[in-house]
């Protein structure tokens, strides 16, 4: 690359004044996508990006593999409703997982194809919901990376659409009512209703009659009068008696909830009761069937008290707090994520299978749903991660769960409590050959002295009674990659992923950091790395790195830093705090420009995690390490590589673009050994995306931190 130049890009004199202080924004022309001086840089950072990537010879090897790596498809465990089951499942070879449904008498068919619906690959499947008897199903889609979802209904036999397409339905849960007939769900207003710029917020739940015009939907259920951040979910009981709709102010960790019996009320006019309202802690309540041996009670899922989480019971018809009774206590080492009630007829007592995470790891336990005693655990496959807990809605005596670790696919597992056995309900849709790799939990001190665990995975064998927690790496230093998110309660645990056995099998190192702001250690752990705190996350992120190469995993020049969107954040605080610890970045969709945030995409709903410019305090905290905000002319950053999504509307690319181009100007780095790149990318949004997509955007990443990295990839190295 010596002879590439870095675009140009206007320097101007635009200038916050913010509670006393100057903060200068020299880029923010870069904010508008129309702005002719922002095509104009925009196209030339194409074209820089498309000569740069011509001196990655990795990229076709990495694309062959991560192809290869990903052809084991996926499935999701069953939603059972009666005797029918619906689930996802992608085979080898589809772009999207598809929606299907079995019938009684094990017919499988299909109800949803995005691929069917748009051959381009760009239409998604954002999420769905049987009706109660099995018989109509509501989903959502949306097109091009926006997440801005459609709601549709349609009959489960005859594939007729019955509702829909009934528009701003974004991120809404579909509560149905018994009958099929009429569902709870949440919309945005009409943008002509709203003032301008607040068009995607107000939102508000609402009763919905299947086949009735959206837009004269004046049955308003909640939201009247809230802030206009919130987000809601309405659900009701299989026996449609009780309704409730939970609250939560933006991403905050709290939520308030409101409950009402539809037998003294009405579905139309809810008398909603409620549960909590104002306190700093997050609870779900689950009111037990009229069939159940425990009907007339509620389980109560919360933290209050309990910031790794416990479990209570309550009389459904009043869950005052007075009226908790503590049924599992929580835990001091292991977070309790979720529970199923298992209370069929053919069981001695009701059960209730308690997932947890401990230390990151997944675990299930048995307890009495009448005492709370444990009375016995279920085993898994190995120390990985376990999901979607689901029962049959009639007579429950079993459980289907999906498991994965860093070598095992999404895999389908059977619970039956009768004779308390565990079998493999569905493996893997495709066959790969796996590599064989090494995963160590290791721990390691932040500055502060807090203990971090992290995950690292390579290729190679660990010695003989050799202690796979401490010690120097005996496999000699490697191109590294260290992941990190640390943010909005989000734990890192082990899981299949094609990038990570991917980079591993062509000789690299990975490295997942458990940093606080996540949740693997419960709420303390989340609250220690957000608002005021959120430095915790980056001194962590800073800590594991500095543990790599003290235990000779790798060496400075060896290590690459990646993450995404929170984590992309996370990767721009690393490099413009410690631009020499870093040899080379990946951004993903990040958000980077701290002060501004709020204003665009979703960032206004997280100021709950992050804090608001508005406040004095919280401003301080802000600009204290926003990245865009602490780039010094003269300095030698780390090569840079951002990702972006142009129809990305969580975060917007702006703030890759306002970055990159700070770096550009003020590296002193050459061009030709630490480039700042930006890869830009059409009808692709923040999340959801199809196989070729994937496969495309992460075959470039790893390809340039290969060559950044020097890790020589060859045939060999990634052959299928």
């Amino acid at each position: 690359m010596s002879s590439f130049v870095y675009p140009q890009a206007e320097r101007v004199a635009a200038v916050d004044h913010l509670h006393g202080r100057d903060v200068p924004d020299p880029y923010r022309w870069l904010e508008d996508p129309e702005d002719s001086r922002t095509v104009a840089w925009s196209a030339a950072q194409d074209t820089l990006f498309a000569e740069a990537r011509q001196g990655w010879t990795a990229t076709p090897a990495f694309a062959e593999r991560l192809t290869a790596l990903m052809g084991t498809g996926d499935v999701s465990a069953p939603f059972w409703c009666g005797e029918r089951r619906f689930l996802t499942r992608r085979l080898p070879g589809q772009e999207h997982a598809v929606l299907l449904v079995v019938d009684a008498d094990g017919t499988e068919r299909v109800l949803v194809d995005p691929a069917a619906l748009d051959p381009s690959g760009t239409t998604t499947l954002d999420g769905w919901q049987p009706s109660k008897e099995g018989d109509r199903l509501a989903y959502l889609i949306s097109e091009a990376g926006t997440e801005e979802s459609v709601l549709y209904v349609i009959d489960v036999v005859t594939l007729e659409r019955l509702d829909g397409p009934i528009t701003r339905a974004r991120y809404t849960e579909v509560g149905w009512l018994p009958g099929g007939e009429a569902y709870y769900y949440v919309r945005k207003p009409h943008p002509d209703t709203v003032p301008e710029g607040d068009e995607q917020y107000h939102r508000r739940v609402k009763l919905h009659k299947v086949g009735t015009d959206p837009d004269a939907d004046d049955i308003e259920i909640f939201g009247e009068g809230q802030p206009k951040t919130n987000y809601y979910s309405a659900s009701v009981t299989r026996d449609g008696r009780w309704l409730t709709v939970d609250m939560h102010a933006g991403t905050a960790p709290r939520n308030d909830l409101y409950v009402a019996d539809l037998t003294t009320s009405s579905p139309e006019r809810p008398a909603l009761v409620p549960v909590q309202v104002g306190l700093d802690n997050l609870t779900a309540v689950a009111i037990c069937e009229a069939d159940s041996p425990l009907a007339g009670s509620a389980l109560i899922w919360t933290d209050r008290e309990a910031p790794r989480g416990r479990i209570c019971v309550a009389p459904a018809g009043d869950l005052v707090y007075e009226n908790w009774r503590e049924l599992i206590p929580e835990d001091p080492e292991a977070v309790l994520d979720s529970y199923t009630l298992l209370d069929g007829p053919e069981l001695e007592r009701p059960l209730l299978v308690v997932a947890r995470t401990r230390h990151a790891v997944g675990e299930l336990a048995l307890h009495d749903a009448r005492t709370g005693e444990k009375v016995g655990e279920i085993p898994l496959p190995g120390l990985g991660t376990l999901s979607g807990l689901g029962t049959r809605t009639d007579g429950a005596h079993e459980i289907w769960f999906a498991y994965t670790d860093f070598t095992t696919p999404t895999q389908i597992r059977h619970f039956d409590a009768r004779t308390g056995r565990t079998t493999l309900w569905e493996g893997t849709p495709g066959e790969v050959e796996i590599p064989e790799v090494r995963t160590r939990q290791v721990t390691y001190t932040a500055k502060d002295g807090t203990a971090v665990r992290m995950f690292v995975i390579d290729g190679g064998e660990r010695e003989p009674g050799s202690d796979a927690d401490s010690g120097p790496d005996t496999a000699g230093p490697k191109p590294t990659i260290l992941y990190g998110y640390g943010g909005f309660n989000v734990p890192q645990t082990p899981a299949y992923s094609a990038r990570i056995l991917a980079w591993v099998q062509a000789g690299g190192t990975y490295a997942v950091a458990n940093l606080r702001g996540g949740s693997e250690e419960g709420e303390e752990w989340h609250r220690a790395g957000m608002m005021e705190n959120k430095q915790n996350v980056f001194d962590d992120f800073h800590a594991a790195g500095d543990w790599l190469v003290e235990n000779g995993v790798t060496t400075r020049d060896q290590l690459g830093i990646f993450g995404g969107s929170n984590g992309g954040l996370l990767v721009g605080a690393a490099l413009t705090q410690h631009p020499e610890k870093y040899a080379a970045v990946v951004c993903w969709a990040p958000l980077l420009d701290m002060i501004r945030y709020e204003r665009f995409g979703l960032g206004v709903t997280w100021n709950e995690e992050y804090g608001t410019v508005e406040d004095p305090e919280q401003f301080g905290w802000l600009i204290a390490y926003s990245p865009y905000h602490h780039v010094h002319e003269g300095t030698a950053y780390p090569a840079t590589l951002f990702p972006v999504f142009d129809s990305d509307s969580r975060v917007d690319p702006l703030h890759a673009r306002k970055l990159a181009a700070a770096l550009q100007h003020a590296t002193s780095a050459p061009i030709a050994d630490r480039p700042v790149l930006l890869r830009r990318e059409s009808e692709a949004g923040h999340a959801g995306r199809s196989v070729s997509k994937v496969v495309g955007v992460y075959a470039d990443m790893w390809a340039f931190l290969a060559a950044q990295l020097g890790l020589e990839v060859t045939g060999a190295g990634v052959e299928v």
